[in-house]
Protein backbone atom coordinates (compact mmCIF):
# COMPACT_ATOMS: atom_id res chain seq x y z
CA UNK A 1 0.00 0.00 0.00
CA UNK A 2 1.36 3.55 -0.74
CA UNK A 3 2.82 5.79 1.63
CA UNK A 4 0.98 8.89 2.28
CA UNK A 5 3.36 11.01 0.17
CA UNK A 6 6.80 10.08 -1.12
CA UNK A 7 8.04 12.89 1.13
CA UNK A 8 6.84 11.00 4.20
CA UNK A 9 7.75 7.61 3.13
CA UNK A 10 11.35 9.14 3.07
CA UNK A 11 11.35 10.40 6.78
CA UNK A 12 13.92 7.79 8.21
CA UNK A 13 13.70 6.57 5.75
CA UNK A 14 -18.01 -3.63 -20.57
CA UNK A 15 -18.31 -3.58 -24.26
CA UNK A 16 -15.44 -2.75 -25.98
CA UNK A 17 -15.03 0.32 -28.85
CA UNK A 18 -13.06 1.44 -31.29
CA UNK A 19 -11.99 5.16 -32.22
CA UNK A 20 -14.71 7.36 -33.00
CA UNK A 21 -17.50 4.96 -32.20
CA UNK A 22 -18.78 5.73 -28.58
CA UNK A 23 -21.15 4.76 -26.40
CA UNK A 24 -22.13 7.07 -23.85
CA UNK A 25 -22.64 6.13 -20.44
CA UNK A 26 -23.63 9.31 -18.87
CA UNK A 27 -27.34 9.02 -17.53
CA UNK A 28 -27.97 8.17 -13.46
CA UNK A 29 -29.91 5.61 -12.13
CA UNK A 30 -32.88 7.42 -12.23
CA UNK A 31 -32.33 9.61 -15.09
CA UNK A 32 -32.14 12.84 -12.86
CA UNK A 33 -29.22 15.42 -13.78
CA UNK A 34 -26.68 15.59 -11.59
CA UNK A 35 -26.85 17.72 -8.33
CA UNK A 36 -23.25 18.47 -8.15
CA UNK A 37 -22.16 22.36 -7.70
CA UNK A 38 -18.57 22.52 -9.15
CA UNK A 39 -16.49 25.54 -8.00
CA UNK A 40 -12.74 25.94 -8.39
CA UNK A 41 -10.63 23.87 -6.49
CA UNK A 42 -8.20 25.32 -3.32
CA UNK A 43 -4.37 24.26 -3.84
CA UNK A 44 -1.43 25.30 -5.37
CA UNK A 45 0.03 23.76 -8.85
CA UNK A 46 -3.22 22.46 -10.18
CA UNK A 47 -4.58 22.37 -13.68
CA UNK A 48 -7.09 25.46 -13.63
CA UNK A 49 -9.46 23.56 -15.57
CA UNK A 50 -9.78 21.04 -12.16
CA UNK A 51 -13.03 22.00 -10.27
CA UNK A 52 -14.25 20.87 -7.24
CA UNK A 53 -17.78 19.74 -5.29
CA UNK A 54 -18.81 17.83 -2.21
CA UNK A 55 -21.34 14.56 -2.21
CA UNK A 56 -23.10 13.86 0.76
CA UNK A 57 -23.60 10.50 2.11
CA UNK A 58 -24.16 8.52 4.90
CA UNK A 59 -21.47 8.33 7.89
CA UNK A 60 -22.98 5.05 8.87
CA UNK A 61 -24.63 3.20 5.93
CA UNK A 62 -26.62 0.55 8.52
CA UNK A 63 -28.67 4.02 9.73
CA UNK A 64 -28.74 5.78 5.89
CA UNK A 65 -31.04 8.48 7.49
CA UNK A 66 -28.81 9.49 10.42
CA UNK A 67 -25.90 11.66 10.67
CA UNK A 68 -24.29 12.67 7.02
CA UNK A 69 -20.73 13.40 5.87
CA UNK A 70 -19.95 15.91 2.64
CA UNK A 71 -16.78 14.01 0.54
CA UNK A 72 -14.61 16.17 -1.47
CA UNK A 73 -14.86 15.80 -5.27
CA UNK A 74 -12.83 16.98 -7.77
CA UNK A 75 -13.10 16.60 -11.60
CA UNK A 76 -11.66 17.71 -15.18
CA UNK A 77 -13.98 17.34 -18.15
CA UNK A 78 -13.29 15.50 -21.17
CA UNK A 79 -11.30 17.15 -23.87
CA UNK A 80 -13.39 16.16 -26.48
CA UNK A 81 -17.19 15.80 -25.52
CA UNK A 82 -17.69 13.88 -29.03
CA UNK A 83 -15.29 11.26 -27.91
CA UNK A 84 -16.72 11.15 -23.94
CA UNK A 85 -17.85 7.31 -22.54
CA UNK A 86 -18.01 8.63 -19.00
CA UNK A 87 -16.62 9.35 -15.76
CA UNK A 88 -12.85 7.70 -14.98
CA UNK A 89 -12.47 7.77 -11.13
CA UNK A 90 -8.99 7.77 -9.75
CA UNK A 91 -8.46 5.44 -6.31
CA UNK A 92 -5.50 6.46 -4.28
CA UNK A 93 -3.51 4.42 -2.17
CA UNK A 94 -3.01 4.43 1.59
CA UNK A 95 -4.62 3.57 3.37
CA UNK A 96 -4.60 7.58 4.38
CA UNK A 97 -4.40 8.71 0.77
CA UNK A 98 -6.26 11.03 -1.89
CA UNK A 99 -6.96 11.37 -5.45
CA UNK A 100 -8.08 15.22 -4.95
CA UNK A 101 -5.30 16.43 -7.08
CA UNK A 102 -5.16 13.11 -9.51
CA UNK A 103 -7.23 14.53 -12.14
CA UNK A 104 -4.34 17.34 -12.36
CA UNK A 105 -1.17 15.17 -11.20
CA UNK A 106 -1.88 12.13 -12.75
CA UNK A 107 -4.28 13.81 -15.87
CA UNK A 108 -1.45 15.00 -17.06
CA UNK A 109 0.24 11.13 -17.58
CA UNK A 110 -2.25 10.50 -19.25
CA UNK A 111 -2.43 9.86 -23.20
CA UNK A 112 -4.61 11.97 -25.23
CA UNK A 113 -7.01 9.29 -25.96
CA UNK A 114 -8.00 8.66 -22.60
CA UNK A 115 -8.34 12.30 -21.37
CA UNK A 116 -10.83 12.29 -24.67
CA UNK A 117 -12.63 9.42 -23.64
CA UNK A 118 -13.26 10.45 -19.73
CA UNK A 119 -13.95 12.79 -17.05
CA UNK A 120 -11.03 13.00 -14.81
CA UNK A 121 -12.54 12.34 -11.31
CA UNK A 122 -10.40 12.85 -8.14
CA UNK A 123 -11.68 12.17 -4.47
CA UNK A 124 -10.95 12.45 -0.71
CA UNK A 125 -12.28 9.30 0.76
CA UNK A 126 -13.75 9.53 4.27
CA UNK A 127 -11.91 10.90 7.80
CA UNK A 128 -9.04 12.39 4.89
CA UNK A 129 -8.97 15.85 4.65
CA UNK A 130 -10.86 17.93 3.70
CA UNK A 131 -13.81 15.13 3.43
CA UNK A 132 -14.73 14.99 7.82
CA UNK A 133 -11.02 15.06 8.64
CA UNK A 134 -10.31 12.69 11.38
CA UNK A 135 -7.47 12.91 14.43
CA UNK A 136 -6.22 10.92 16.64
CA UNK A 137 -4.42 13.74 18.24
CA UNK A 138 -1.07 11.41 18.78
CA UNK A 139 1.75 13.17 20.75
CA UNK A 140 4.53 13.54 17.47
CA UNK A 141 6.63 11.15 18.60
CA UNK A 142 3.76 8.54 17.60
CA UNK A 143 3.95 9.64 14.25
CA UNK A 144 6.84 8.05 13.74
CA UNK A 145 6.86 5.10 10.46
CA UNK A 146 8.80 2.91 12.49
CA UNK A 147 6.47 2.99 14.90
CA UNK A 148 3.20 2.72 13.16
CA UNK A 149 4.20 -0.27 11.39
CA UNK A 150 5.07 -2.43 13.81
CA UNK A 151 9.42 -2.60 14.10
CA UNK A 152 10.12 -4.99 17.20
CA UNK A 153 12.90 -4.44 19.19
CA UNK A 154 16.14 -5.69 18.75
CA UNK A 155 15.52 -9.12 20.45
CA UNK A 156 12.61 -9.64 19.06
CA UNK A 157 10.33 -8.91 21.75
CA UNK A 158 7.01 -7.38 21.01
CA UNK A 159 6.30 -5.56 24.39
CA UNK A 160 6.70 -2.17 22.96
CA UNK A 161 4.68 -3.08 20.48
CA UNK A 162 1.78 -3.53 22.20
CA UNK A 163 1.85 -1.07 24.86
CA UNK A 164 2.02 1.51 21.88
CA UNK A 165 -0.55 -0.62 20.59
CA UNK A 166 -3.07 0.07 23.58
CA UNK A 167 -1.55 4.11 23.77
CA UNK A 168 -2.73 4.87 20.06
CA UNK A 169 -6.10 3.08 20.29
CA UNK A 170 -7.01 5.11 23.64
CA UNK A 171 -6.33 8.19 22.08
CA UNK A 172 -8.39 7.26 18.54
CA UNK A 173 -11.14 6.45 20.86
CA UNK A 174 -10.83 9.82 22.81
CA UNK A 175 -9.88 12.23 20.34
CA UNK A 176 -11.24 10.41 16.70
CA UNK A 177 -14.78 11.01 16.88
CA UNK A 178 -17.58 8.53 15.61
CA UNK A 179 -16.83 8.60 12.37
CA UNK A 180 -13.63 6.55 13.32
CA UNK A 181 -15.63 3.64 13.61
CA UNK A 182 -17.39 3.72 10.23
CA UNK A 183 -14.07 4.09 8.18
CA UNK A 184 -13.65 1.31 6.47
CA UNK A 185 -13.04 -0.53 2.57
CA UNK A 186 -16.71 -1.50 2.19
CA UNK A 187 -17.90 2.12 3.29
CA UNK A 188 -15.05 3.59 0.73
CA UNK A 189 -16.90 1.44 -1.77
CA UNK A 190 -20.54 2.55 -1.60
CA UNK A 191 -18.98 6.31 -0.72
CA UNK A 192 -17.42 5.90 -4.19
CA UNK A 193 -21.31 4.08 -5.56
CA UNK A 194 -22.69 7.86 -4.02
CA UNK A 195 -20.10 9.30 -5.85
CA UNK A 196 -21.37 7.51 -9.73
CA UNK A 197 -24.77 8.57 -8.77
CA UNK A 198 -24.45 12.22 -8.15
CA UNK A 199 -22.12 12.33 -11.11
CA UNK A 200 -24.98 11.09 -13.26
CA UNK A 201 -23.45 8.05 -14.57
CA UNK A 202 -24.98 5.08 -15.45
CA UNK A 203 -21.21 3.01 -14.89
CA UNK A 204 -18.37 4.17 -13.72
CA UNK A 205 -14.53 3.31 -14.65
CA UNK A 206 -11.94 3.20 -12.51
CA UNK A 207 -7.95 3.09 -11.91
CA UNK A 208 -7.26 2.12 -8.77
CA UNK A 209 -3.64 2.21 -7.48
CA UNK A 210 -1.81 0.07 -4.64
CA UNK A 211 -4.96 -0.16 -1.77
CA UNK A 212 -7.00 1.77 -4.25
CA UNK A 213 -7.17 -1.55 -6.16
CA UNK A 214 -8.56 -3.30 -2.59
CA UNK A 215 -11.06 -0.27 -2.64
CA UNK A 216 -11.77 -1.19 -6.47
CA UNK A 217 -12.12 -4.76 -5.60
CA UNK A 218 -15.12 -4.27 -2.87
CA UNK A 219 -16.50 -1.72 -5.45
CA UNK A 220 -16.80 -4.89 -8.14
CA UNK A 221 -17.66 -7.02 -5.45
CA UNK A 222 -20.62 -4.55 -4.41
CA UNK A 223 -21.95 -2.80 -7.76
CA UNK A 224 -20.42 -5.27 -9.93
CA UNK A 225 -22.83 -3.92 -13.05
CA UNK A 226 -21.79 -0.19 -11.71
CA UNK A 227 -18.57 -0.92 -13.76
CA UNK A 228 -17.39 -0.31 -17.04
CA UNK A 229 -13.59 -0.29 -17.73
CA UNK A 230 -11.51 -1.21 -14.26
CA UNK A 231 -7.69 -1.04 -14.26
CA UNK A 232 -6.41 -2.20 -10.79
CA UNK A 233 -2.48 -1.05 -10.67
CA UNK A 234 -0.14 -2.54 -7.54
CA UNK A 235 -2.17 -5.16 -6.32
CA UNK A 236 -3.07 -6.02 -2.60
CA UNK A 237 -3.93 -9.77 -1.81
CA UNK A 238 -7.17 -9.74 -0.93
CA UNK A 239 -7.19 -11.94 2.22
CA UNK A 240 -10.85 -12.56 2.84
CA UNK A 241 -10.35 -13.38 6.64
CA UNK A 242 -6.67 -11.20 7.45
CA UNK A 243 -7.48 -7.76 5.15
CA UNK A 244 -4.62 -5.30 5.74
CA UNK A 245 -2.18 -8.04 7.33
CA UNK A 246 -2.00 -10.04 4.34
CA UNK A 247 -0.72 -6.40 3.11
CA UNK A 248 1.56 -5.91 6.03
CA UNK A 249 2.87 -9.85 5.65
CA UNK A 250 3.55 -8.96 2.25
CA UNK A 251 6.68 -6.91 3.01
CA UNK A 252 8.32 -10.07 3.80
CA UNK A 253 8.55 -11.05 0.24
CA UNK A 254 8.69 -7.73 -1.36
CA UNK A 255 11.78 -6.48 0.33
CA UNK A 256 12.52 -9.95 -1.22
CA UNK A 257 12.09 -9.61 -4.43
CA UNK A 258 13.48 -5.99 -4.42
CA UNK A 259 16.82 -6.55 -2.56
CA UNK A 260 18.80 -8.52 -5.67
CA UNK A 261 18.19 -4.96 -8.05
CA UNK A 262 18.93 -2.98 -5.57
CA UNK A 263 22.23 -4.61 -4.63
CA UNK A 264 23.37 -5.15 -8.49
CA UNK A 265 22.53 -1.16 -8.81
CA UNK A 266 24.40 -0.74 -5.30
CA UNK A 267 27.89 -2.41 -6.86
CA UNK A 268 27.27 -1.12 -10.34
CA UNK A 269 31.27 0.44 -11.34
CA UNK A 270 30.98 4.29 -11.35
CA UNK A 271 27.87 4.68 -8.93
CA UNK A 272 28.98 7.62 -6.83
CA UNK A 273 26.62 5.75 -4.04
CA UNK A 274 28.48 2.23 -4.77
CA UNK A 275 28.30 0.13 -1.57
CA UNK A 276 30.41 -3.00 -2.71
CA UNK A 277 32.58 -4.39 -5.39
CA UNK A 278 29.57 -7.41 -6.11
CA UNK A 279 26.04 -7.61 -5.71
CA UNK A 280 26.89 -10.16 -3.61
CA UNK A 281 28.62 -8.35 -0.75
CA UNK A 282 25.08 -5.62 -0.29
CA UNK A 283 23.45 -8.17 1.46
CA UNK A 284 25.61 -8.87 4.05
CA UNK A 285 27.16 -5.47 4.70
CA UNK A 286 23.46 -4.27 5.65
CA UNK A 287 22.46 -7.16 7.63
CA UNK A 288 25.89 -6.27 9.79
CA UNK A 289 24.96 -2.59 9.68
CA UNK A 290 21.57 -2.98 10.85
CA UNK A 291 22.55 -5.18 13.73
CA UNK A 292 25.34 -2.84 14.80
CA UNK A 293 22.52 -0.23 14.64
CA UNK A 294 20.77 -1.81 16.68
CA UNK A 295 23.19 -2.07 19.56
CA UNK A 296 24.63 1.64 18.73
CA UNK A 297 22.07 3.62 17.78
CA UNK A 298 22.93 7.18 16.21
CA UNK A 299 22.23 10.48 17.43
CA UNK A 300 19.97 12.64 14.51
CA UNK A 301 19.21 15.57 15.10
CA UNK A 302 16.45 17.29 13.30
CA UNK A 303 15.12 13.91 12.44
CA UNK A 304 12.07 12.58 13.58
CA UNK A 305 13.09 9.97 15.38
CA UNK A 306 16.04 11.80 16.14
CA UNK A 307 17.71 8.64 16.37
CA UNK A 308 19.73 6.28 13.55
CA UNK A 309 18.90 2.51 14.84
CA UNK A 310 18.34 -0.82 13.09
CA UNK A 311 14.72 -0.23 12.60
CA UNK A 312 15.42 3.58 10.94
CA UNK A 313 17.53 1.83 8.41
CA UNK A 314 15.23 -1.00 7.93
CA UNK A 315 12.28 1.53 7.15
CA UNK A 316 14.49 3.41 4.62
CA UNK A 317 15.40 0.19 2.71
CA UNK A 318 11.34 -0.34 2.50
CA UNK A 319 10.86 3.23 1.18
CA UNK A 320 13.36 3.43 -0.90
CA UNK A 321 12.47 0.45 -2.77
CA UNK A 322 9.18 1.97 -3.72
CA UNK A 323 10.72 3.86 -6.77
CA UNK A 324 14.05 2.77 -7.58
CA UNK A 325 14.63 6.35 -8.51
CA UNK A 326 14.85 6.45 -4.07
CA UNK A 327 17.96 3.95 -3.86
CA UNK A 328 20.83 6.69 -3.28
CA UNK A 329 18.69 8.06 -0.35
CA UNK A 330 19.46 4.19 1.25
CA UNK A 331 22.38 4.07 0.10
CA UNK A 332 23.52 7.95 1.22
CA UNK A 333 22.39 6.46 4.65
CA UNK A 334 24.58 3.33 5.00
CA UNK A 335 27.96 4.89 3.56
CA UNK A 336 27.04 7.58 6.58
CA UNK A 337 26.23 5.33 9.20
CA UNK A 338 29.32 2.90 8.98
CA UNK A 339 31.44 6.16 9.49
CA UNK A 340 29.34 7.16 12.62
CA UNK A 341 27.60 10.25 10.79
CA UNK A 342 23.94 10.76 9.75
CA UNK A 343 22.93 12.60 6.64
CA UNK A 344 21.39 15.71 6.86
CA UNK A 345 17.64 15.04 8.19
CA UNK A 346 14.96 15.15 6.06
CA UNK A 347 12.22 17.44 5.57
CA UNK A 348 9.21 16.42 7.40
CA UNK A 349 5.87 16.50 6.28
CA UNK A 350 3.18 18.97 7.82
CA UNK A 351 2.42 17.30 11.69
CA UNK A 352 -1.98 17.55 10.69
CA UNK A 353 -1.03 15.38 6.97
CA UNK A 354 0.51 13.05 9.38
CA UNK A 355 -1.81 13.18 11.99
CA UNK A 356 -4.86 12.80 9.50
CA UNK A 357 -2.97 10.02 7.38
CA UNK A 358 -2.17 7.96 11.31
CA UNK A 359 -5.95 8.30 12.15
CA UNK A 360 -7.68 7.28 8.41
CA UNK A 361 -5.15 4.56 8.29
CA UNK A 362 -5.55 2.91 11.23
CA UNK A 363 -9.42 2.97 11.36
CA UNK A 364 -9.14 1.67 7.77
CA UNK A 365 -6.83 -1.62 8.92
CA UNK A 366 -8.67 -1.72 12.21
CA UNK A 367 -11.88 -2.41 11.15
CA UNK A 368 -11.35 -3.50 7.83
CA UNK A 369 -11.03 -7.43 9.74
CA UNK A 370 -10.21 -8.44 13.69
CA UNK A 371 -6.51 -8.71 15.01
CA UNK A 372 -5.54 -11.16 17.03
CA UNK A 373 -5.31 -9.66 20.79
CA UNK A 374 -2.24 -12.05 22.64
CA UNK A 375 0.98 -11.04 22.54
CA UNK A 376 1.83 -14.44 22.85
CA UNK A 377 0.44 -14.51 18.33
CA UNK A 378 3.12 -11.86 17.79
CA UNK A 379 5.49 -13.04 19.50
CA UNK A 380 5.73 -16.51 17.13
CA UNK A 381 5.08 -14.86 14.13
CA UNK A 382 7.98 -12.43 14.46
CA UNK A 383 10.27 -15.50 15.90
CA UNK A 384 9.27 -17.12 12.75
CA UNK A 385 9.78 -13.84 10.02
CA UNK A 386 13.19 -13.16 11.85
CA UNK A 387 14.73 -16.14 10.74
CA UNK A 388 13.12 -17.17 7.13
CA UNK A 389 13.31 -12.83 6.03
CA UNK A 390 16.12 -10.76 8.13
CA UNK A 391 15.74 -8.18 5.47
CA UNK A 392 12.58 -6.75 7.74
CA UNK A 393 13.59 -8.39 11.33
CA UNK A 394 9.97 -9.66 12.20
CA UNK A 395 7.86 -6.48 11.46
CA UNK A 396 5.19 -7.91 8.95
CA UNK A 397 4.00 -10.02 11.73
CA UNK A 398 3.96 -7.75 14.50
CA UNK A 399 1.62 -6.50 16.00
CA UNK A 400 -0.04 -2.95 14.86
CA UNK A 401 -2.50 -0.99 16.31
CA UNK A 402 -5.14 -3.14 15.78
CA UNK A 403 -4.08 -5.56 18.44
CA UNK A 404 -6.26 -3.37 20.83
CA UNK A 405 -8.03 -1.45 19.07
CA UNK A 406 -11.53 -0.17 21.04
CA UNK A 407 -14.02 -1.38 18.43
CA UNK A 408 -15.12 -4.66 16.65
CA UNK A 409 -15.01 -4.79 12.55
CA UNK A 410 -19.05 -4.25 12.27
CA UNK A 411 -18.51 -6.32 8.48
CA UNK A 412 -16.29 -9.28 7.50
CA UNK A 413 -13.74 -8.65 5.12
CA UNK A 414 -13.93 -8.43 1.48
CA UNK A 415 -14.12 -11.33 -0.12
CA UNK A 416 -13.34 -10.98 -4.17
CA UNK A 417 -15.27 -13.23 -6.36
CA UNK A 418 -15.08 -14.39 -10.14
CA UNK A 419 -19.34 -13.29 -10.01
CA UNK A 420 -19.69 -10.58 -12.51
CA UNK A 421 -19.04 -8.54 -15.89
CA UNK A 422 -15.62 -9.69 -17.18
CA UNK A 423 -14.19 -5.95 -17.63
CA UNK A 424 -11.15 -5.64 -14.94
CA UNK A 425 -7.15 -5.49 -16.21
CA UNK A 426 -4.84 -6.16 -13.64
CA UNK A 427 -1.53 -4.64 -13.94
CA UNK A 428 1.67 -5.38 -11.83
CA UNK A 429 5.35 -4.65 -11.47
CA UNK A 430 7.41 -8.36 -10.97
CA UNK A 431 9.14 -6.76 -8.13
CA UNK A 432 7.42 -4.28 -5.74
CA UNK A 433 8.23 -4.10 -2.19
CA UNK A 434 4.61 -2.99 -0.82
CA UNK A 435 2.44 -4.93 -3.09
CA UNK A 436 4.44 -8.11 -4.61
CA UNK A 437 3.48 -10.06 -7.68
CA UNK A 438 2.52 -13.17 -5.23
CA UNK A 439 -0.25 -11.04 -4.10
CA UNK A 440 -1.30 -9.92 -7.30
CA UNK A 441 -1.44 -13.48 -8.65
CA UNK A 442 -3.86 -14.40 -5.49
CA UNK A 443 -6.08 -11.53 -6.86
CA UNK A 444 -6.07 -12.64 -10.28
CA UNK A 445 -7.26 -16.24 -9.36
CA UNK A 446 -10.21 -14.64 -7.09
CA UNK A 447 -11.61 -12.69 -9.61
CA UNK A 448 -11.54 -15.68 -12.53
CA UNK A 449 -12.79 -15.07 -16.20
CA UNK A 450 -13.60 -11.63 -14.61
CA UNK A 451 -9.81 -10.04 -15.41
CA UNK A 452 -7.27 -10.34 -17.57
CA UNK A 453 -3.37 -9.51 -15.93
CA UNK A 454 -0.44 -8.04 -17.60
CA UNK A 455 2.88 -8.44 -15.72
CA UNK A 456 5.53 -6.10 -16.26
CA UNK A 457 8.85 -6.77 -15.92
CA UNK A 458 9.85 -3.98 -13.98
CA UNK A 459 11.14 -2.78 -10.57
CA UNK A 460 8.73 -0.40 -8.17
CA UNK A 461 5.58 0.37 -6.96
CA UNK A 462 3.18 1.68 -8.96
CA UNK A 463 3.08 0.18 -12.78
CA UNK A 464 0.78 2.27 -14.73
CA UNK A 465 2.49 5.56 -15.84
CA UNK A 466 5.03 5.40 -13.04
CA UNK A 467 7.60 2.84 -12.79
CA UNK A 468 6.41 0.24 -14.40
CA UNK A 469 7.49 -0.04 -18.67
CA UNK A 470 6.44 1.39 -21.95
CA UNK A 471 4.10 -2.20 -22.97
CA UNK A 472 2.42 -2.28 -19.81
CA UNK A 473 1.65 1.52 -20.21
CA UNK A 474 0.62 0.97 -23.48
CA UNK A 475 -1.60 -2.27 -22.82
CA UNK A 476 -3.46 0.00 -20.08
CA UNK A 477 -3.80 3.35 -22.04
CA UNK A 478 -5.31 0.83 -25.01
CA UNK A 479 -7.73 -0.76 -22.24
CA UNK A 480 -8.88 2.46 -20.89
CA UNK A 481 -9.49 4.25 -24.64
CA UNK A 482 -10.93 0.97 -26.16
CA UNK A 483 -11.97 -1.55 -23.76
CA UNK A 484 -9.81 -3.98 -25.84
CA UNK A 485 -7.60 -6.40 -23.35
CA UNK A 486 -5.05 -8.91 -23.93
CA UNK A 487 -6.93 -12.46 -24.70
CA UNK A 488 -5.39 -14.06 -21.75
CA UNK A 489 -2.87 -13.05 -18.97
CA UNK A 490 0.40 -11.73 -20.64
CA UNK A 491 4.23 -10.57 -19.49
CA UNK A 492 5.38 -7.42 -20.81
CA UNK A 493 9.29 -7.88 -21.46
Amino acid sequence: MKQITKSAALIGAACGVVFGVVTPLTASADGTPAPLKWSTCEGEGLDPRQECATVSVPMDYGDPDGERIDLAVSRIRSEKPSARRGALLLIAGGPGGTSLDHPSAKGRKLPREVRDAYDLIGFAPRGNTPSAPVSCDLDKADLALTKFRPWPAPDGSVTENMAYARHVSDACARNGGELMRHISTKNNARDIDRIRAALGERKLSAWGDSYGTYIGAAYLELFPHRTDRVVLDSNDHADPVRAERAWLQAFEVGAEDNFPVFAKWAATPGNPYRLADTAAEVRPRFLRLAARLDREPIPWPGAHPARLNGNVLRQTMLDSFYDPDDYPVLATLMLAAEKGTVPPAPPAPPEAMLQNGAAVGAATICNDGAWPRSAAVYRKGVAESRAKYPLTAGMPRNAMVCAAWPWQPKEEPVRVTDRGPSNVLLVQNERDVATPLSGALKLREDLGGRAVMVTVNSTGHGAYLENGNACGDATVSRFLATGKRPGQDTYCA
